[in-house]
């Protein structure tokens, strides 16, 4: 030891044992969880004092050489909750056997994604990521779509520099590949896709699971390429009031509110209320246009649990959101809206959904699930207006028993789509004056088997059949396979599956164009088929009394008949067809959890990979898709103080963006770059936390290095473009680079470095 560490070691023994420091007492004793098992790698400390050690294998600790008196010793374990207790240690040795308990949000947890049942993360065989609550209080946003970009192969993806709308992409895929569900019913999809992330409160979010690669066997259509299940909070184990407030110093104000209830004897009611105000017009890059869009938002979120004999399930839910959201230049108001005077994109949207679950009365274990949705959108595209009503309705019946040594699944499905708009969408081929909203019946039945080969081995197998009212049959299997070691320390999972996606073409990411350019169908368009991969191997490491966990997953996933929409070809036609080929997205993925017994916990993860179309003669790299991600998250607490600092961020690599002629000056590829955030929470008593800290610390923009984000943005109605016979636009001297307005150029959010103070409150 050195002499400057043996000087703060004898200081701190001094202060803390004063004149009893010659007097030396022991603790010694065994960590056990819940179950008698022991815990290896347990965090035994002494409050006050450097003195701290780590189970072993057995569980058994030993403190050597801790002064006389009166302490608290913290025992702390990755996965359980954290325990304190006073103990005065004499010249005996003092033995104190501890019992954690799980922790409600620990990222080792129960999951339901991967397979539809209740497992351990470690047992399932299906990879499932698991992000707590606690996760996202690192870096508090105003909505969960913000909040994922700290997910590794995750990356919210705007699509839209003036209205700032976007979607979802995991391992480079599109949004329409991904599949949002709440408490696994399918509610955020299609035309909702853009908005449905919004407005949920975070008060009331429980954790989020993420799979990775086609779920389709289980949850059908759009689980091509993965999906997102938000899994609300039980009214049983919500605290009795829980508020959160926070404002940036861009004007943003966030308010998410939510409490419990019991009506009688037998009913539990959770309501939360989300409120987002954002009316602050900036424009830093200099364009006349609005940096960020401007928003007004409210969301009232209603969850009941009822108690039942046999402890059945009966759950129903409720949401309906309202926003209201502008963007465009910087003297747009509402009586612009529609016109050719003053460009702004404004966007009202009403939302509401219902969604439950029912455990029949009847031995065995039958469950009927069922979700509706209604989304109405009022949008107005400079002086185009795109006036669109979407209903999906959603029931799911199914039975699940144990025999032996196999764990068996099965269920019947039914899907209804009602779409509708004022664009060529929807209207008769015949005449465009007869409008034909579409009524999309999917029907579907699926069959998994979960066999426990032995207590190291798993096997799932699974399989689904639709009936699509467009497209006729759809036959999606997959097949899971798991190896463990016998302290499950070594994880080995092994999968193989197919996904689908039926066209769904006619969604809001399109209404911009499909107002003023014609739809044309080369052929009758198929679904979406993918075939994928993966290999998942996760280690846990325990060096003394630090643990390790890594999770590296190598994917591959083969697409045919991907849907891609032609603008090129002709600038007053969207052709849409099937590709003629192929399509790849693989790549490597390591995800790693570092936890040290002194308070410093470490969440990092990196994806390198490929997406790429190949029509048979050339392949070219997919639009927005980079090659690097990266994310992170630390946070340390300072026990004494009541005091964490996180430190969160991420880092993309170069993406592929849309240019709109050769002659446009803006990079064909994106640059490098990182969004960073720092945060301290000070805890003040059992109730209070108080939190605040800087987004964005490098003050990033995507305009940085570009001459213009904006095509024209001086020119937004194209008033002073000239076009040729095809319609394309030309070279003259007031459009020296041949382009049109377009708002589409655009890979990372427009905002700049911001403070940010919140408070939060919770009543248990």
């Amino acid at each position: 030891m050195s002499i400057f560490k043996t000087l703060i070691f004898s200081g701190g023994l001094l202060l803390a044992g004063g004149s009893a420091m010659a007097q030396i007492g022991k603790i010694s004793g065994r960590i056990t969880d819940a179950g008698g098992a022991p815990l290896e790698a347990a965090g035994i400390a002494v409050r006050g004092i450097r003195q701290y050690t780590g189970s072993d294998d057995k569980g058994i600790y030993k403190l050597d050489e801790v002064p006389n008196g009166e302490w608290t010793i913290e025992v702390s374990a990755a996965g359980y909750v954290t325990q304190q207790l006073k103990v005065t240690v004499t010249d005996n040795e003092i033995v104190l056997d501890v019992s954690m308990e799980p922790e409600k949000e620990s990222l080792d947890g129960v999951v339901v994604t991967g397979t539809m049942k209740e497992v351990s993360k470690l047992d399932s065989p299906v990879p499932v990521e698991v992000y707590s609550a606690g996760f996202f209080k690192a870096n508090p946003t105003p909505s969960i779509f913000d909040a994922l970009q700290n997910i590794n192969g995750v990356r919210p993806q705007l699509n839209c520099n003036v209205c700032n709308t976007g979607d979802i992409h995991i391992n480079g895929l599109e949004g329409p590949y991904t599949m949002i569900l709440i408490d696994g019913m399918p509610i955020v999809s299609g035309l909702s896709t853009v908005y449905g992330l919004s407005g949920i409160p975070q008060s009331l979010i429980d954790r989020v699971e993420v799979v990775k690669g086609p779920a389709s066997t289980l949850y059908g259509s759009e689980a091509v390429g993965g999906l997102i299940n938000i899994i609300t909070k039980s009214p049983t184990k919500a605290p009795l009031l829980a508020a959160d407030v926070f404002g940036t110093s861009w004007g943003e104000v966030n308010t998410d509110v939510a409490g419990k209830f019991r009506i009688g004897k037998t009913a539990q009611s959770l309501l939360g209320v989300n409120y987002f105000n954002y009316s602050n017009p900036v424009d830093h890059n200099n364009d006349n246009f609005t940096d960020v869009t401007l928003q007004n938002r409210v969301s009232l979120f209603n969850k009941w649990n009822f108690e039942r004999k046999h402890n059945r399930v009966l759950s129903l839910a409720a949401r309906y959101v309202y926003e209201d959201r502008w963007g465009g230049e910087m003297n747009w108001s509402r009586k612009y809206r529609g016109g050719d005077e003053v460009y702004g994109e404004s966007i009202y949207t009403n939302r509401w959904e219902l969604f439950g679950a029912y455990q029949l009365p009847v031995k065995e274990q039958l469950m009927l699930q069922f979700s509706t949705n209604l989304h109405d959108q009022n949008s107005a595209y400079g002086d185009g207006y795109y006036l669109a009503t979407q209903q999906i309705s959603f029931g799911q019946l199914t039975w699940s028993k144990g025999l032996g040594i196999h764990d068996l699944l099965a269920g019947l499905t039914y899907r209804y789509t009602y779409y509708d708009d004022n664009t060529p969408a929807t209207a008769s081929a015949a005449d465009v004056n007869i409008n034909r909203p579409t009524h999309t019946h999917l029907p579907g039945l699926f069959m998994q088997d979960e066999i426990a080969i032995s207590s190291n081995h798993k096997l799932l197998l699974g399989i689904r059949y639709d009936y699509n009212s467009v497209h006729g049959n759809i036959l999606t299997p997959r097949a899971n396979y798991k190896w463990n070691s016998p302290n499950k320390r070594n994880i080995l999972r092994l999968s193989v599956g197919n996904g689908y996606r039926v066209a769904n073409v006619f969604t809001e990411d399109h209404a911009a164009l499909t107002g003023a350019r014609q739809v044309v169908f080369v052929n009758e368009l198929k679904p979406e088929r993918s075939w994928n991969g993966n290999v998942n191997f996760v280690k846990r490491i325990v060096a003394g009394d630090v643990f390790i966990g890594l999770d590296a997953t190598a994917f591959y996933t083969y697409f045919t008949n991907k849907i891609i929409p032609d603008y090129d070809t002709d600038p007053n036609k969207i052709i849409y067809d099937n590709l003629d080929g192929y399509a790849i997205s693989q790549g490597l993925s390591l995800n790693m959890d570092v936890v040290f017994p002194f308070g410093l916990k470490i969440l990092a993860g990196a994806t390198v990979m490929d997406v790429h179309n190949n029509d048979g003669t050339e392949k070219v790299r997919q639009l927005f898709a980079e090659r690097f991600t990266g994310t992170w998250n630390a946070g340390y607490t300072f026990r004494r103080l009541g005091l964490t600092i996180d430190y969160t961020g991420n880092l993309y690599g170069p993406m592929r963006l849309p240019l709109l002629s050769e002659a446009d000056p803006r990079r064909e590829y994106s640059p490098w770059w990182s969004i960073q955030n720092i945060q301290l929470t000070k805890t003040i008593g059992k109730r209070i936390e108080v939190y605040g800290g800087v987004k964005n610390l490098l003050n990033w923009t995507p305009n940085k290095g570009n001459p213009f984000i904006i095509a024209r943005s001086f020119d937004p109605f194209d008033k002073n473009v000239q076009f040729d016979a095809s319609g394309q636009a030309v070279i003259t001297p007031d459009n020296p680079y041949g382009l049109t307005f377009d708002p589409s150029y655009v890979y990372g959010p427009n905002q700049g470095i911001r403070f940010f103070l919140g408070v939060r409150y919770t009543l248990l």
